[in-house]
């Protein structure tokens, strides 16, 4: 911790730092915890399959986006490449990482604020997560976003991307086992 990081206290949900300030994540209900499961289950499977890296839900990251302070950003599901942290770091460099994850997945909730979300999108590209999953199960769509902007995939397509290799998930399935 240093005089240039922004440190919350942990809390149930999670408190992250966005737009200037501090914003307590909301608790999901149903449709969201759900594909929130499905993800994390998914992107561990995929993971652990091939030794890519660490996967967790709600996993606290301090960011750091260049010349700016460090701050807590908790995506729903986290995804941090070995290449980016080795598979034997200390304990406390994994608890909670001092970088960006590789992958950041958010799901949409009502009361979620465009310019809160847009916020924290243009946080973790800053500073340098590869991919940035914005998932709104209300229109059943996937909105990746990275360095070459922003690609949308819904019922019919299969969400890939170039950071998460052999990584394949049909997205009309996900939301139809969403609902159940």
């Amino acid at each position: 911790m240093s005089l240039h990081e922004i440190v919350l206290p942990e809390t149930k949900p999670e408190t992250e730092w966005v737009r200037g300030r501090a914003l307590q994540k909301m608790s999901p209900k149903f449709r969201h915890g759900s594909v929130q499961g499905l993800l994390y289950m998914a992107f561990r499977t995929w993971a652990d399959g091939g030794a890519h890296g660490r996967v967790a839900v709600e996993w606290r990251f301090r960011i750091a986006p260049p010349d700016r302070i460090i701050r807590p950003l908790v995506p729903d599901v986290g995804y941090l490449s070995y290449d980016a942290l080795a598979p034997d770091a200390c304990e406390d460099d994994v608890e909670t990482p001092l970088g960006a994850p590789t992958a950041a997945v958010e799901v949409l909730s009502r009361g979620d604020r465009r310019a809160d979300v847009a916020d924290k999108i243009a946080t973790y590209l800053a500073a340098g997560t590869a991919v940035v999953i914005v998932v709104d199960p209300r229109t059943e769509t996937v909105a990746m976003h990275d360095a070459d902007g922003i690609r949308v995939v819904s019922a019919g397509e299969i969400l890939t991307h170039t950071a998460l290799p052999g990584f394949a998930l049909d997205v009309a399935e996900l939301f139809a086992r969403a609902k159940r």
